[in-house]
């Protein structure tokens, strides 16, 4: 994985686009068709706006958004802008961590952003170029900087460029976007593996909007990694349910307010 971090991050992240700017992604179908455990399709060129269910839940809405960033990206590159606030309340990404979720150093350009205004513009940076399938943007708490100005352009540049874009968010109410679906994320129980090893990433996903409309409906999936794919969980008994999904759950209403 590829780490800009320096002062002049947004000039190292133009130059290493320029660079990537010579591969064109490919134009053939999705390599990873939706599995019937979720039959969700990463459409091109839209929003998707993914809200962590509660602030415990930040590590699981970017884990989802990196599974779905790599099944969108039809083989490009997924950029992740990573809000530093995020990485300070939520902890900053792990080699080993994503190495056990399929991601290979050159599948993932990660750009630090130390505000709001910085995450946008590597955002439309990233849209613009080519061989980006996919972009991550990951942001902590509220900010008047991720307005419905702001969604309507970042869903205009990935019209423009073709590629994915997921905006992650934890600490946040959903808010009025131009994303094509708003989902609320959150860990799920985990299904050791043989020997009592830890179990694959597992998430409850709730789609609590679509636009056009359709119904609110909530999968759980385990992440797999050798087929880089959301799956069904196994059936196995001795499930574990990691820390961010031990908090109470919190209800959602169709327009994705919380319901006491």
């Amino acid at each position: 994985m590829r780490n800009i971090e320096p002062d002049d991050r947004l000039t190292a992240l133009r130059d290493q686009l320029a660079r990537l700017g010579a591969f064109r992604r490919s134009s053939a179908p999705h390599p990873h068709p939706p599995s019937p455990a979720f039959p969700e399709r990463w459409t091109r060129g839209v929003l998707h706006d993914l809200y962590a269910a509660t602030p415990a839940d930040a590590v699981a809405v970017n884990a989802f958004g990196l599974g779905a960033g790599l099944q969108a990206a039809d083989g490009g590159i997924v950029v992740w802008g990573l809000h530093e606030m995020m990485g300070w309340e939520a902890g900053r990404p792990h080699g080993p961590g994503l190495h056990e979720m399929g991601l290979a150093p050159s599948d993932v350009l990660l750009v630090r952003a130390p505000d709001i205004q910085t995450l946008l513009i590597i955002g439309e940076e990233a849209l613009r170029t080519p061989a980006v399938g996919a972009v991550l943007l990951s942001a902590w708490g509220e900010a008047k900087a991720l307005s419905l100005t702001a969604s309507r352009r970042l869903a205009l540049a990935a019209e423009t460029g073709g590629g994915t874009l997921f905006l992650a968010r934890a600490g946040a109410a959903p808010a009025p976007s131009a994303a094509e679906t708003r989902w609320a994320v959150q860990a799920a129980a985990s299904t050791p593996l043989e020997g009592g090893a830890p179990g694959r990433p597992s998430f409850s996903a709730t789609l609590l909007r679509r636009r056009g409309g359709g119904e609110q409906r909530t999968w759980t999936l385990e992440w797999d990694r050798d087929a880089r794919s959301f799956c069904e969980p196994t059936p196995l008994s001795g499930a574990v349910v990691p820390m961010a999904a031990q908090r109470s759950a919190e209800a959602w209403d169709k327009h994705g307010r919380h319901v006491a």
